[in-house]
């Protein structure tokens, strides 16, 4: 199967390049770094309980203060090192509208708000030099994981060309679609396990699962401080080229298993979604754009 590294710009046409030898050598420029936050929320320093990562839950707004700061430690660690970067947040858990948005830092840009074809990675292309991942957590029916899924209650499994991932590795696989790597992944422990055995990129654990709904937690001051140092981490690799994108190849082949056979029966009324058995889907995507498109509508925009 061929392996999908598609390019940044497009080939230059014979005339370009004939007026190429001609012209006086130019000295490369590069322009600002550009980064791609997306932050989710069970996987924030700090937050032990599901009720903090649902609104209206006890300490939600607690939960709300710890993922504004952590998004403004990396944001803060990148503009210490490139104060011109281009840097987008992207809110995406639950109604991903959780960030104070007006105590983030002033220079970056967020999008707010649930209805996006793209969720997780809604703004992210080819003109991202990398992606960072905050408060994450682990895919669904991992046993070791605070609060895992993976998208919603109803999944229960998501495969890419035969590898299983969850929403970080769904994510993973859209930026590597465009050759763009995550450099960095914060969550719990058994997020950071999962995805750094999936992803080439540098990991920051935030807390311990005790059991699936409590979490053994590290005070959020040393949370703050390790995810700078692996902010400082994985710019200095993605300086030196360290990283490679997470490329599943193309087509992409995507199996979901669901919760429901009643979401099986109505998910085939798709053209092109097939049955694998009463509770798993199968689809056939040009590419990991597409793939991912088709993943979101099927587990946030149809319901049993």
């Amino acid at each position: 199967m061929p392996t999908f590294r598609p390019r940044r710009a497009g080939a230059g046409a014979v005339a370009l390049a004939t007026m190429a030898l001609f012209a006086p050598p130019l000295v490369a420029q590069q322009g600002p770094l550009k980064i791609f936050v997306s932050v989710d929320m069970e996987g924030i320093g700090g937050i032990g309980t599901g009720a903090m990562t649902s609104t209206g839950g006890k300490d939600y707004g607690l939960g709300r203060e710890l993922l504004t700061a952590e998004v403004n430690t990396v944001v803060l660690a990148i503009l210490d090192r490139h104060p011109d970067a281009d840097i987008l947040v992207n809110d995406s858990h639950g109604d991903h509208q959780n960030a104070l948005h007006t105590l983030l830092d002033p220079r970056v840009t967020y999008i707010q708000g649930s209805i996006k074809p793209l969720g997780m990675v809604q703004g992210l292309d080819a003109s991202f030099d990398g992606v960072v991942f905050v408060g994450y957590h682990a895919k669904a029916g991992d046993p070791d994981g605070f609060l895992a899924h993976t998208g919603t209650g109803s999944v229960k499994g998501l495969w890419l060309n035969g590898v299983e991932v969850g929403e970080g590795g769904m994510n993973a696989a859209f930026a590597g679609g465009y050759g763009v790597p995550v450099i960095l992944a914060a969550g719990d422990s058994a997020a950071t396990a999962e995805l750094s055995a999936l992803l080439d990129t540098e990991t920051v654990t935030t807390k311990t699962a005790e059991t699936p709904a409590a979490a053994r937690l590290i005070h959020p001051t040393i949370v703050r401080e390790r995810l700078a140092d692996g902010v400082r981490r994985a710019l200095d690799r993605l300086g030196a080229g360290g990283f490679e994108p997470f490329e599943v190849g193309e087509p992409v082949t995507l199996e979901m298993r669901f919760a429901s056979t009643t979401h099986v029966d109505i998910l085939t009324s798709i053209p092109g979604v097939s049955k694998v058995d009463g509770f798993t889907v199968r689809y056939t995507a040009d590419d990991a754009d597409q793939a991912y498109r088709l993943i979101r509508l099927m587990y946030r925009f149809i319901q049993s």
